[in-house]
């Protein structure tokens, strides 16, 4: 079954959270874990479904979707199959996790591939599950800039997908400015165009999805929202694969870094 080798990750990679600055910060989170959360009433929208069918259709969703992505403008080249691979190895799957992976994608790509019907079935298990939905879409973009930089018609597909999930426009062009500034400071011409202090600081309002006229108190606010969206325990208590952390655990690092740079900047400690 597909969760027998879904449960060995977690364990490392939330270690290697509790390291250094992470810790701290993780700690802080934990008393605003639910800050932000938006109540869910299971008498409008129904009962949540299983984690565990959650997780098997987040996991062959996002490799199907990816496939349907890469084949939207006629052929898969081989750079967009890099780009999925690449994700595959972010991602630190086992062996038979890439296998499930490959023939997932390989269906996305598949003339007859009903992205309609797939979509449905994401939005049914992510229903009451935002962060999910958010973190789908970002390894989605992820694997399309990287695949053909998000032109041509995976950019209209790409909207398609955000808007099922539930995810907003503006969310959906955040998620593709923080990925594009993160693809340019780890580039392969990052060394010969490092962003200058104010550069770099607006890059972390981005990131933070906050302003710099904002007051230090909704600075914070923001921080402590985006932390909790991507708070490793809860994504996998709600469903996210546990082969999918590294993802979170990559943009919680992130996201720790902007703060620290905008709490220095501001004074704050």
């Amino acid at each position: 079954m597909a969760m027998k080798w879904m449960g060995k990750l977690a364990g490392g990679l939330l270690g290697a959270l509790t390291l250094g600055p992470l810790g701290a910060a993780l700690g802080v989170l934990l008393g605003h874990q639910f800050d932000e959360q938006e109540p869910y009433d299971p008498r409008v929208a129904g009962p949540l479904p299983d984690p565990q069918a959650v997780s098997e259709r987040f996991f062959r969703g996002t490799f199907r979707v990816m496939g349907c992505l890469a084949k939207s403008d006629g052929r898969v080249s081989e750079r967009e199959i890099s780009a999925a691979r690449a994700v595959m190895d972010e991602l630190r799957l086992a062996a038979s996790q890439v296998q499930e992976a490959i023939a997932c994608f390989t269906a996305g790509k598949r003339a007859d591939f009903d992205l309609a019907a797939e979509l449905a079935a994401l939005r049914q298990v992510l229903h009451g599950r935002p962060d999910l939905s958010r973190i789908f879409l970002e390894i989605q973009v992820r694997a399309a800039l990287s695949g053909n930089n998000m032109e041509g018609p995976v950019r209209a597909l790409l909207a398609r997908v955000g808007a099922a999930l539930g995810v907003s426009a503006l969310e959906c062009a955040q998620i593709e400015a923080i990925l594009r500034l993160q693809r340019g400071a780890h580039g392969a011409d990052a060394r010969h165009s490092a962003p200058s202090r104010d550069q770099a600081l607006a890059q972390a309002y981005r990131v933070l999805q906050a302003e710099p006229t904002d007051s230090d108190a909704e600075v914070a606010k923001a921080y402590r929202r985006q932390l909790q969206r991507h708070h490793p325990d809860k994504l996998k208590a709600n469903g996210l694969p546990e082969s999918m952390l590294a993802h979170a655990k990559q943009r919680t690092q992130q996201i720790i870094e902007a703060w620290e740079l905008v709490r220095e900047r501001r004074g704050l400690r």
